[in-house]
């Protein structure tokens, strides 16, 4: 640790350079797949705005419980399976995995395909879940 603290303060050009374009990289990198909401901002848009939910887990995860309406489309068929989806081009999309590792792809690739307002639930089912959100099962 000590030698990690001398070369931050010896070389504070490159540190402030790497923490410079980590940040750069985390900021594109969340840009990309779209915003992330909160459990209650997603009940407010499926209730107001009618979005869409698409819940991006594999079958098993799915059928285990599902936040009420959504559809399921495992991420890695969603490339395949994104003409189900055209209808829903202007609607909002939210999109929900387990954790939040795979919605920002699932994202992108809605936004590449047309899709205009396409947003992910911060945390995935795990954040609606653990605040005993009521679930499907299917």
């Amino acid at each position: 640790m000590e030698q990690f603290i001398e070369f931050i303060i010896n070389h504070p050009a490159l540190t402030g350079a790497f923490a410079v374009l980590l940040g750069l990289l985390i900021f594109s990198e969340l840009r990309k797949g779209g915003q992330t909401v909160g459990t209650q901002m997603l009940t407010r848009m499926v209730n107001q705005e009618q979005a869409l939910v698409v819940d991006i887990r594999d079958k098993k995860e799915f059928a285990r419980g599902a936040i009420v309406d959504s559809i399921n489309i495992p991420h890695g068929s969603l490339k395949s399976r994104i003409g189900e989806l055209d209808k829903h081009k202007s609607d909002p999309v939210i999109l929900v995995d387990s954790m939040g590792q795979h919605s920002g792809l699932a994202g992108k690739q809605l936004k590449e395909a047309g899709f205009e307002n396409v947003v992910r639930l911060r945390g995935g089912m795990n954040t609606w879940q653990g605040e005993n959100l009521p679930l499907v099962k299917n």
